[in-house]
């Protein structure tokens, strides 16, 4: 799997690819190409769902741009609501027992401090729901299909994908070493968007390959689950 995740940012005619790539995240700070480098994530989830194995092209910049748009949103979503949930629960906790008092308070405090010590859990638990959910909607091109538990659920659950959610941390470590020796050369501090964007293909390229791998279920557009989970094939028989 990570060999695949590697080699594929250089598939075919892969300069062009990274140059446009990388200069969307040199120009990240204008926000509308960090959309369209989004964009062309979910693409990646996409295509690679379907079997190609060449990385797609930047084309078709409004469909790029609006499907960056949604992808963060789904991020976003999955991202401040539990983050949000838990600095409430905490707070809670930690009030109660500032206004107890005494042993039982002490004890209470001690719990809202145990409970802020696991928001590392909390995010890698963030990190893991993200990609499954960007992949869904992705392959059905609907929002719902990021939050519908039938579809995520033998995915999240899978050791393939908790495989291709671990690997890609070891690529985020050398994309970051990579990145900070050429931030100490200076001259090739400007190279660093596009190592991260190369990397950034490759680990979403892992996703796609795990959610294909273990998710049998999945339809496009076109053939979208009925109630009971059977694909919708229009009624033909092949």
């Amino acid at each position: 799997m990570i060999e695949d995740g590697l080699s594929y940012p250089m598939r075919e005619d892969w300069v062009g690819r990274i140059v446009i790539g990388g200069v969307l995240g040199l120009l990240s700070v204008l926000v509308i190409p960090t959309f369209a480098v989004f964009g062309y994530l979910v693409r990646v989830l996409e295509r690679t769902v379907a079997g190609d194995d060449v990385p797609p092209a930047f084309d078709d910049w409004g469909d790029l741009l609006a499907k960056g748009a949604v992808g963060v949103l789904i991020a976003l979503a999955y991202s401040i609501v539990p983050l949000v949930a838990y600095g409430i629960v905490v707070s809670v906790v930690v009030g109660i027992g500032s206004g107890v008092g005494g042993d039982l308070g002490a004890l209470i405090g001690l719990t809202g401090a145990l409970l802020a010590v696991a928001f590392i859990p909390v995010l890698f638990l963030i990190y893991y729901a993200v990609p499954a959910a960007l992949t869904a909607y992705a392959v059905r091109g609907e929002v719902s299909a990021a939050f519908d538990v039938r579809l995520l659920k033998p995915t999240l659950f899978s050791a393939e994908y908790l495989l291709a959610v671990v690997m890609p941390l070891l690529i985020s470590v050398g994309v970051f070493l990579v990145s900070v020796v050429l931030i100490v050369t200076i001259v090739g501090a400007v190279l660093v968007p596009f190592v991260q964007f190369y990397g950034q293909v490759a680990v979403f390229r892992m996703f796609g390959s795990a959610f294909a791998a273990v998710n049998d279920r999945i339809e496009g557009p076109a053939g979208p689950e009925d109630p009971e989970g059977r694909a919708d094939d229009g009624g033909a028989a092949v």
